[in-house]
């Protein structure tokens, strides 16, 4: 179904295509959740073989969905796009010394699901980034610097007590009295 609920889906199948589905993956996984126009886009500046044959799957997906009068074709997205394990033929190289290597020619099953786009994925994102770049410099606002590395070692309380006299000492603008620095008072 799709994520509206409405359950309008139109969908396109290609079996046993000669594409190892490990490679079809990668080109399907550009396209997955995208508008099917920027998906067409996507697909036809992709340098793979396998680009080329999930985009004919997709046009077929968008021509069911044409015929479906689920809308234009900016208001679809690719909802799901799968590739599944086809059969696998197998082969046989012969090798030195009366060997035999087997070569596996894999098969895939490419799979496109296109539904019509939901009111809150045509909205623009934009407004969302904008509110997270806000987040992140309210966050280094609120950061206090770090205080740098304490490498001194502390004074010892007999210098805190002097200077706590000496500062006392200015305000009563009288004589600083001496305190002893062999021991405590």
């Amino acid at each position: 179904m799709s994520e509206e609920g409405l359950g309008v889906e139109a969908k396109a199948v290609l079996k046993y295509i000669r594409v190892a589905p490990r490679k079809a993956r990668m080109a399907v996984d550009l396209i997955r959740g995208k508008n099917a126009e920027e998906a067409m886009t996507i697909l036809k500046f992709t340098p793979r073989r396998a680009a080329r044959v999930v985009q004919r799957v997709l046009k077929s997906a968008v021509a069911n969905a044409m015929q479906k009068d689920m809308g234009d074709v900016d208001a679809l997205r690719v909802a799901k796009v799968f590739v599944d394990v086809g059969p696998t033929m197998k082969r046989i190289l012969p090798r030195a010394m009366g060997r035999a290597n087997t070569i596996r020619k894999r098969t895939s099953h490419i799979t496109v699901v296109i539904d019509a786009e939901p009111d809150q994925a045509k909205k623009d994102r934009r407004p969302l980034a904008k509110e997270k770049k806000a987040l992140k410099t309210k966050m280094k606002e609120k950061k206090t610097p770090q205080e740098p590395a304490k490498n001194k070692v502390e004074e010892k309380p007999e210098a805190k007590a002097k200077d706590a006299a000496k500062a006392e000492a200015e305000k009563k603008d009288q004589k600083v009295p001496a305190v002893e620095e062999g021991g405590e008072e």
